[in-house]
């Protein structure tokens, strides 16, 4: 969908607060920012994430299922509250101003964990559990990480398009291709540096490393204050979506008036009206207070809802990588002469590929020039659902591999996974990457940082709906004298089946987003 709009209340003011000037005020070299910060930030988050796991299991004592659960319940909380920091940010104060609060929440997180690492007294004895104290200690700490790490999340990448011009579609996939190799930056420092200096320093340096890496990104960001432009909120754009919702309705059986039948998308427009959505927001331009401009801005936050929402499932599928992987990876051989790798470290390949892989592709699109519409967002995000749903297959063999292999006492290479790693990756690399630039450039105005908000609400769904699955997996499962999931011991338990039932749920999913990308 293609929709112009007025962008007369898109104003950009500097740190002083007057008219940006183009000359001066935002650009490249402020976008780049952006993506330096990006690095530092998702290096602390993932280090820390997708080793929770561990550290709930040998260090708070919770059982593997509970430590999964937990594990993707921060992830979800961190992803899902992004929503809310994106409306903070089109609403209230600046991306800037969002970003720096939420650095400093994060920061408060970190601190509380660090200092429960840090104090034997703080965590369980061995082969006890852990205290309602130290409990709450622990998911204080988590949750209160989780909520700077949304804000970050929802206001860094637009206040890092923001900078540049919104007019030129190519600079813009530019800057969300580098904002993502940032991101993978990140994630491989996390699974190579940090993961050595938590397997063999310990949690307590981990948390120590993740706080000055954090400072740090603080210090660069504010750094860039004197060349930002920051575009002013707007108002409540939920509140205005909410009225003409309303409005709609109460005024559904009613006919326009011919004044008002010319200002629908069927008179300005006669040959795009079959792909127009909602025609029944038309009946708010009943209301005098309402114009067409508004009217626009829901109906096109309104279509981009199917779109996020057929790709939870392949999230869904991410975070079994965070999971029941870094189970799997436990207890198989990693060991190369006598170096034993870390679980968590298979995500080196993917990440190594995808850091690649953007770097081609935005000299690709540079090369090809006007044929880049091959590579447009829906097509990446189409491609990358479709791989999930092959990692989920290959995983299921790989696991049934494992499984027989166990049964006679071989222990099977954990390389035999780097295949999940690397399928998930590329399929994260072009949804993720591609919903970053599709609801940016699709939303309204008014509404960028949370529509673009959206692409990591989508993670957080995909999560939640993890657990959701295993809990109702278990339940069926269980009833039939075994559960897939249940217990400590993965030989016992039928994982493979769990990662087959995936890859069904996630190839009925690509039918769905075929649809709705189709219509769109």
């Amino acid at each position: 969908m293609e929709l112009e709009m007025s962008s007369g209340n898109d104003e950009f003011v500097n740190w002083r607060g007057e008219k940006a000037d183009p000359r001066r005020d935002g650009g490249i070299r402020a976008a780049s920012i952006a993506c330096v910060v990006e690095v530092l930030e998702n290096m602390v988050f993932l280090s820390n994430a997708s080793n929770f796991v561990a550290y709930f299991l040998q260090s708070m004592h919770y059982s593997a299922a509970k430590s999964a659960n937990m594990v993707t319940n921060f992830m979800g909380t961190s992803f899902l509250l992004t929503i809310v920091g994106g409306f903070i940010c089109d609403s209230f104060i600046t991306k800037f101003t969002t970003f720096i609060s939420s650095c400093v929440v994060e920061l408060l997180g970190l601190i509380l964990l660090t200092i429960q690492a840090d104090h034997p007294h703080l965590r369980p004895a061995m082969n006890s559990s852990p205290s309602k104290s130290q409990e709450a200690i622990l998911y204080t700490g988590v949750y209160v990480m989780a909520t700077g790490v949304a804000g970050i999340k929802a206001s860094l990448p637009t206040h890092g398009a923001d900078q540049l011009d919104c007019s030129n579609p190519r600079l813009i996939t530019s800057f969300f291709n580098w904002f993502f190799f940032s991101l993978c930056t990140g994630g491989l420092i996390s699974a190579t540096v940090m993961m050595w200096v938590e397997e063999n320093k310990g949690w307590n340096w981990s948390f120590k490393i993740s706080i000055v890496a954090l400072v740090l990104a603080l210090c660069i960001f504010t750094m860039g204050t004197p060349i930002y432009r920051n575009k002013r909120p707007s108002g409540s754009p939920l509140t205005r979506i909410f009225q003409i919702l309303a409005s709609a309705i109460k005024n559904r059986n009613a006919s326009l008036p011919e004044r008002l039948t010319e200002q629908t998308p069927s008179q300005l427009n006669p040959k795009r009206y079959e792909k127009y959505h909602y025609r029944f927001l038309d009946k708010a331009l009943i209301n005098t207070a309402i114009d067409s401009d508004e009217v626009e801005e829901t109906r096109t936050f309104l279509a981009l809802l199917p779109i996020f929402a057929s790709t939870i499932m392949m999230n869904c599928c991410l975070a079994q990588l965070q999971t029941f992987s870094v189970q799997q990876g436990n207890i198989m051989n990693r060991k190369i002469h006598h170096f034993q790798i870390p679980t968590q470290s298979l995500s080196v390949l993917p990440i190594s590929i995808m850091l690649a892989s953007v770097a081609l592709f935005d000299r690709l699109l540079r090369t090809l020039g006007n044929m880049s519409k091959t590579f447009r967002p829906l097509r990446r995000i189409g491609v990358g659902l479709a791989l999930a749903s092959a990692s989920m297959a290959t995983a299921a063999v790989v696991e049934s591999k494992r499984r027989w292999a166990a049964e006679n006492n071989v222990t099977l290479s954990v390389f035999w996974l780097a295949w999940q790693y690397l399928l998930l990756g590329i399929s994260d690399m072009l949804t993720l990457g591609g919903m970053f630039e599709f609801f940016y450039s699709e939303a309204p105005h008014s509404m960028r940082s949370m529509s673009t908000a959206l692409s990591w609400c989508s993670t957080s769904v995909g999560y939640f709906l993890s657990s959701v699955l295993v809990a109702i997996t278990n339940s069926v499962t269980g009833k039939f004298g075994h559960e897939w999931l249940g217990g400590n011991n993965l030989n016992k338990s039928r994982l493979d089946l769990f990662y087959m039932l995936l890859c069904i749920l996630n190839f009925l999913n690509i039918l769905n987003y075929m649809y709705w990308a189709k219509r769109y």
